[in-house]
């Protein structure tokens, strides 16, 4: 192929795969210059300029901005490995800052998806029935709060979310709230509580606790979560019925809650005890 010595905008468009749009706005941002044809004053490109578009398009495949691209074309430096090299080191370290928050984005819309699909499932089988099941152990940011017993503001929680970004975290999956007293909890009567959530990596270690990590019985509570009193009966009584001695304390897992939806029949949570039998059942 024999080596051209001028293009017009159309040649160059078709030869670098580039629009014709893309070229004369990269005329007016001085990034590649064109010539005006004597007869016409159409644009035509030099061979060089026709090479720097490929080069171009190499930087914006690098995540370049414009600006940042006709300063590595121009040249304008006294020392152009270190001059470029500080620009590369600093693009890459905005690429991983990048990189971090769209796996925490990821991660987010993973977890609130699967609860989803866990709060449709439960709510079209109509799962409330009680079980024992082994709760894998998991490491939770958490605070500890006083509950006065407005549920909405503990699950939708401001002083939680500030201490949450003071620490430098991000938090992921289900609000979990760990009641002192089960039977506190049952009277509507105030107490300490601990929120906790699962945080995003990089994450700090400040305020960490574990759960989980035992046999625990379970059971669903769909829709309104100012009733789940009843839950709460029926959750009891099963466990007594089984020959189960339970902690004092409790958990409420919120599948889908006041973040999801302000629409209370499509509120799904999980009571969370642990459990153990006393040896006459064993």
């Amino acid at each position: 192929m024999s080596k051209k010595t001028q293009y017009s905008i159309g040649e160059l468009s078709q030869i670098c795969n580039v629009s014709k749009k893309a070229l004369r706005f990269y005329d007016e941002k001085g990034l590649i210059s064109s010539l005006r044809h004597d007869c016409n004053n159409y644009r035509v490109y030099t061979h060089d300029e026709m090479l720097n578009v490929l080069v171009l398009k190499y930087y914006k495949q690098m995540g370049f901005k414009l600006d940042e691209m006709k300063d590595f074309l121009t040249g304008n430096s006294s020392n152009i490995p270190n001059f470029m090299g500080e620009a590369f080191d600093r693009k890459l370290a905005e690429i991983q800052k990048e990189q971090v928050a769209l796996r925490r984005s990821e991660e987010s819309l993973r977890d609130w998806r699967g609860l989803l699909r866990e709060a449709e499932l439960v709510i079209a089988k109509g799962v409330t029935e009680v079980s024992v099941r082994y709760v894998p152990q998991e490491e939770f940011l958490f605070q500890e709060q006083p509950f006065e017993g407005d549920i909405k503001s503990a699950i939708i929680n401001a002083r939680f979310m500030d201490y949450v970004e003071k620490t430098g975290n991000a938090i992921t999956g289900p609000v979990h709230i760990h009641f002192s007293s089960m039977k506190s909890r049952m009277n509507g009567e105030p107490q300490p509580v601990q929120i906790l959530q699962k945080t995003l990596p990089p994450h700090s270690e400040a305020g960490r606790t574990s759960f989980g990590g035992c046999m625990m019985a379970s059971c669903y509570h769909i829709g309104d979560i100012e009733r789940i009193h009843e839950t709460y009966e029926r959750f009891i009584s099963w466990i007594s019925r089984h020959g189960y001695t339970a902690d004092e304390d409790c958990f409420e897992r919120y599948v889908t809650d006041y973040w999801t939806t302000s629409n209370c029949t499509g509120h799904v949570t999980e009571l969370l005890v642990k459990v153990d039998r006393p040896k006459a059942f064993r």
